[in-house]
């Protein structure tokens, strides 16, 4: 087994990555090359906990927005990340990786129900485990249900995965010129307002000095290398 700096995780996935380049909806071939990465890992020993958003279906703030009330709005984008949740336990279980699926929201036809002693157990057995439907409460992003859900099982890091190489002090995508950030602290996050997560989540890290990294999930191999602890992305943490 590699020597790995970190035994067990929490990856937050948002849901627009599935969605690859149709910018919608789960794109076939990102979810099966995305799903390669994770088997990849889980196969160096790793405890694996994902917890996916579902802004690639449905986001409940841009429902709220759009004049719908925020409470349906935020529990029709918890059911998107349930549909996202499944269609990666059927991907990764296809490649033979055991996984479950324990949602914040009773539907026992689908998937668990959310027990913390029970996921713990699951990550022991070295499966995957999906939490889905956020913390299964309105007002709370699925930034926030994955430092929590990393929190209750014992995690020691979150990894954030995104589109980019890790936090810029602009956005990369519209500014070539946007500086990246090898290391930040919890209070640089919230007093230069980064758009990493939002404040809940960053606070909820902060107060439980629950490190974490955001780095680019499209390049090959980064999670295994930032399991291994190779210098990937922007690790955010508690000042030295």
């Amino acid at each position: 087994m590699p020597h790995l700096k970190y035994k067990r995780v929490l990856l937050k996935l948002s849901g627009e990555v599935l969605a690859g380049e149709q910018g919608f909806g789960i794109e076939p071939k990102t979810i099966d090359i995305l799903a390669d990465e994770i088997k990849g890992v889980s196969e160096m020993g790793v405890e694996l906990g994902i917890v996916i958003g579902g802004g690639n279906i449905f986001r409940g703030l841009a429902g709220s927005a759009a004049g719908m009330e925020r409470t349906s709005a935020d529990y029709m984008g918890m059911l998107a990340t349930v549909l996202n949740s499944l269609a990666l336990q059927n991907i990764l279980e296809q490649k033979g990786v055991h996984t479950r699926v324990q949602s914040a929201i009773e539907m026992k036809q689908l998937a668990e129900g959310y027990i913390r002693r029970r996921a713990i157990r699951h990550l022991e057995k070295k499966r995957v485990v999906i939490f889905a439907a956020g913390t299964g409460n309105p007002f709370f992003s699925t930034d926030t249900a994955a430092v929590l859900r990393a929190m209750e099982v014992g995690a020691e890091i979150v990894l954030k995965a995104t589109k980019v190489d890790g936090v810029f002090d602009r956005d990369p995508m519209k500014d070539p010129s946007a500086r990246k950030f090898s290391e930040l602290s919890y209070f640089d996050l919230l007093e230069k307002d980064l758009k990493v997560m939002d404040a809940t989540a960053v606070t909820l890290c902060m107060d439980n000095n629950l490190p974490l990294i955001v780095f680019n999930v499209k390049e090959k191999e980064n999670i295994r290398r930032v399991l291994m602890g190779e210098t990937v992305g922007t690790l955010i943490r508690k000042p030295r």
